[in-house]
């Protein structure tokens, strides 16, 4: 079985290209593979590989000053999901058309435990900030698509429908956190109330909520060869 460590942090990087040369060290050394994107805004990544060697790529990088609080979801795939080591860099560690600056507000985080009481409430508008072909494969009860084919199309959309959420408390989730928590913060720079997201993403909730109290429905869309999990991080039956 290979480990897989899905992770990313906002927080100021002040050397990507150094730390880009030691991750590419460590990871050879320690066969570990995927793919991490590095930028003045932070840090996002997955990789995988035995448990040894992707705990130290996690160490190497929370060893950066201000990277200590990086959290990793874990999963398990009983084949190499990777053919190579890819870090690399960015303008952005996901791409909208701004880089985040450190200590832009956000959205409030809602812990995957509470997730199911607030997306209940009718004065909320749940909306799903993936792109059209992952919603295709699951999505939460009642979610709103914006039926983007890519992450920087958000701001235009919600430019042309944010009338459609008057009065409305906001909560986004994602696959891993970082995409909706990015557009927490921008929806926050726009003036707009009441906005949370989903901490740790559909992968974090899928991992903590048993599945007979979900209200996720369908597969979770991964971007590697696994293609889709579900609940507890492992392929879907």
């Amino acid at each position: 079985m290979v480990t897989v460590a899905a992770f990313y942090l906002f927080a100021p990087l002040p050397d990507p290209a150094g730390l880009q040369a030691v991750l590419r060290k460590v990871a050879a050394a320690a066969g570990v593979r995927g793919t991490i994107l590095l930028a003045s805004e932070g840090v996002n990544g997955t990789v995988a590989g035995d448990d040894s060697g992707v705990g130290r790529m996690l160490e190497v990088i929370r060893e950066v000053r201000g990277f200590n609080a990086l959290q990793a979801k874990l999963a398990v795939a009983e084949a190499m999901p990777f053919q190579r080591m890819k870090v690399r860099l960015k303008r952005e560690i996901v791409t909208m058309g701004t880089a985040l600056e450190a200590g832009s507000p956000r959205g409030g985080y809602v812990a995957p435990g509470n997730w199911n009481a607030l997306i209940s409430q009718e004065d909320v508008a749940v909306i799903d900030t993936r792109n059209g072909f992952e919603v295709a494969l699951g999505s939460f009860a009642g979610a709103i698509d914006p039926g983007t084919r890519s992450f920087g199309a958000f701001p235009d959309w919600w430019r042309a429908n944010a009338a459609r959420f008057e009065g409305k408390r906001i909560a986004m989730f994602c696959t891993g956190g970082i995409r909706c928590e990015k557009a927490t913060a921008w929806l926050v720079a726009q003036g707009v109330p009441g906005v949370h997201h989903l901490e740790g993403g559909i992968l974090g909730y899928l991992e903590e909520v048993p599945e007979g109290a979900s209200l996720w429905q369908g597969r979770c869309f991964v971007f590697d060869e696994r293609v889709a999990v579900g609940h507890g991080g492992t392929l879907p039956g």
